[in-house]
Formats: C-alpha cells, sequence, structure tokens
C-alpha cells in the first residue's frame, strides 16, 4: 500500500524515532498527525521542519494515556484530513532503574509506564481502527523494544510494559484482521536523549554487536516505512538491534 497522500497519526512524534518516522513519511508525501504530550516546542520545531519541505502536518497535543484526550485526537484528525489510514504507536515513556534495584519500583512507575507504554497504545488503536477498517486496508505499528525480549533495559517496568506491546500486537493482529495489519519494532538501543547521560549503561547492556553500531532514529524510521507497506505481513515483532540477538 502506498502511502503518498494517506493521513498517518505518529504519536510522540515530536522527538526521537518519531520525529525521524514524519520526516520520512512526509517525504514520502504524507499527511502528518503530529501527536506530543509534553515535549511542545520540540514538536512545533518538527512540524515547522516538514513544511519547509511541503509535508501537511496537524500537530495535536494529546496525553495517550488518558482515552478521551486520544478520541478527541482522533476527531480533530477527521475534522482536518478527514480520514485515517495509518498509525504509528510511537509515544512511550521509561525510568532508569537498574534491573537488581527492586525496591526503587513503586507503584507509581508501575502506573504511569504501563498507563502510556501499554494502555496508551491500546487506547489509539481501539480509537482509529472503525476508520481504518471502512478503507478495507491500513496498517498500525507499534513500537516495542529489545528490553522486551530479552528482559533487561532502562528498567525492569520498561522491559514488562514493552513485552506487553509485543503481545498487544499479536492479539490485535487477530483482533483487526483482515483490513488492518498491526506489527511492532523492536529496536535494540537507539541513540535518542533517553540514553543522555546513560551512553555507558546503553553500552553495556547492547553487549558485543557484531555490526559494532549504535542504530540512529532514521534507521529505525526506515523500517518503520517499510513495514507499514508491507501487505503480507501482520502479527511480527521485528527487532532492529545491529546483531546483538541473532538467532
Amino acid at each position: 500500500m502506498d502511502i503518498y497522500n494517506k493521513v498517518i497519526i505518529v504519536t510522540g512524534g515530536g522527538t526521537g524515532i518519531g520525529k525521524a518516522a514524519c520526516k520520512k513519511l512526509a517525504e514520502k508525501g504524507a499527511k502528518i498527525v503530529l501527536n506530543y504530550n509534553h515535549s511542545k516546542q520540540e514538536a512545533i520545531d518538527t512540524a515547522n521542519e516538514l513544511k519547509t519541505i511541503g509535508a501537511e502536518v496537524l500537530l495535536l497535543q494529546a496525553n495517550v494515556s488518558q482515552d478521551n484526550e486520544v478520541r478527541e485526537m482522533v476527531q480533530k484528525t477527521l475534522s482536518h484530513f478527514g480520514n485515517i489510514h495509518f498509525l504509528i504507536n510511537n509515544a512511550s515513556i521509561t525510568k532508569q532503574i537498574e534491573l537488581s534495584n527492586l525496591e526503587a519500583v513503586t507503584d507509581d512507575i508501575w502506573s504511569n509506564l504501563l498507563d502510556v507504554n501499554l494502555k496508551g497504545m491500546f487506547y489509539c488503536a481501539r480509537a482509529v481502527a472503525p476508520i481504518i477498517k471502512q478503507n478495507k486496508v491500513g496498517s498500525i505499528l507499534n513500537m516495542g523494544s529489545i528490553a522486551g525480549i530479552t528482559g533487561s533495559g532502562s528498567s525492569l517496568p520498561y522491559a514488562v510494559s514493552k513485552a506487553a506491546v509485543h503481545g498487544l500486537t499479536k492479539s490485535l493482529a487477530h483482533a483487526l484482521a483482515p483490513e488492518i495489519r498491526v506489527n511492532c519494532v523492536a529496536p535494540a538501543a537507539v541513540s535518542t536523549r533517553w540514553w543522555t547521560g546513560e551512553e555507558e549503561k546503553m553500552k553495556r547492556l547492547s553487549g558485543h554487536l557484531p555490526l559494532q553500531r549504535i542504530s540512529t532514529p532514521e534507521d529505525i524510521a526506515d523500517l518503520i516505512c517499510a513495514i507499514l507497506t508491507q501487505d503480507s505481513m501482520t502479527g511480527q515483532i521485528i527487532s532492529p538491534n545491529n546483531g546483538m540477538i541473532i538467532v
């Protein structure tokens, strides 16, 4: 399925992987709904960058962990663009906690990470599903993490939340077929602001990398574009990890 002139919602689209995905999609002629929650200035800057290359951009603030805000975002998208063809569930949060420090994992941390990383993706998928189904073809892409595969990462709750995202992807792939394909990208470490000040931890968690590199947001954005338009793929967890895991 071609993405030219298609409407794509990108949650957490102002920074990191979300920003890179917005730029790649805009270059291919997509109409971008750029969602943000707290990163307002970064989102404005990204939207302005997209407009300089001729992209149609709708900037919308919404906390994806709040179902009412998600549904309002979807309605504003419909009012502006008239349709929705793709969703990239990118918005996520983390908390840097050493895996062995179980006492540092509070109820609030559990709630915050699961609300955004898991429930937020479900809310967004549920809100767009009836619209995409009317088009008879479309795609949802969830951002997982290699932490959800290995059980290790920036923190224990983060790893668990991303493992749940992988399960959500498979369940949604069953629930929304055949009209909507649902897949997941599960990167290893990516050089984003998440790891600012934590570079040594990132390298330690990455272990031996046969390709001897850390992925860039642009690497992941390229893969996102490819998966969105792969009509024969659904329910898959794809992990770009520079050889960190080879099975």
